[in-house]
Order: C-alpha cells, then structure tokens, then sequence
C-alpha cells in the first residue's frame, strides 16, 4: 500500500531546472508547463533570477494554481507548484 503511494506521489511531481534564464523565460515556461498538467499534480521549478521572487507568486495568482513552497538555496530560488 505503501509503495503505491510513493508511486502516485513520484508521477505527480515534476521537476524543471531552469537555471541559468533570465526574465522572461522562467515565467514562461512555467507558465506553458501549468497549462500542460492536470488538477493536483505538482510542478517544482529551480531558477536563479532573482525577479521570479516577484513573476511566479504573480503568475500563481493569475493562474489560480497554489504555491505551496518556495525556498532559496544560495543563488537557487525553488517553487513548488500545485495545479488547482
């Protein structure tokens, strides 16, 4: 029963390095993806621009979608994603 879990949590998660881009392209590309995945699954999204501190929270709230977390590591800003 266990494993099962643990199997339907793993397909529900995905996650996108997108290191390295710079403003726009993370927005974007979060944005497209969001739009790709089904209620209850869950986008995890790595970024090092700065200003997606400001783009997703706005792009989660225009979406309707939920951020559930958001930590920064260093330089990694990480966002995790459920679509509502």
């Amino acid at each position: 029963m266990a494993e099962s879990k643990a199997r339907k949590e793993k397909s529900e998660l995905a996650a996108v390095n997108m290191r390295g881009l710079k403003c726009p392209l993370p927005t974007l590309k979060t944005r497209k993806l969001l739009s790709k995945m089904a209620p209850g699954e869950v986008l995890v999204i790595e970024c090092t621009d700065p200003l997606t501190t400001i783009d997703i929270p706005n792009l989660v709230r225009e979406t309707g979608d939920k951020l559930e977390d958001s930590t920064k590591s260093g330089r990694v800003l990480t966002f995790r994603i459920r679509k509502s």
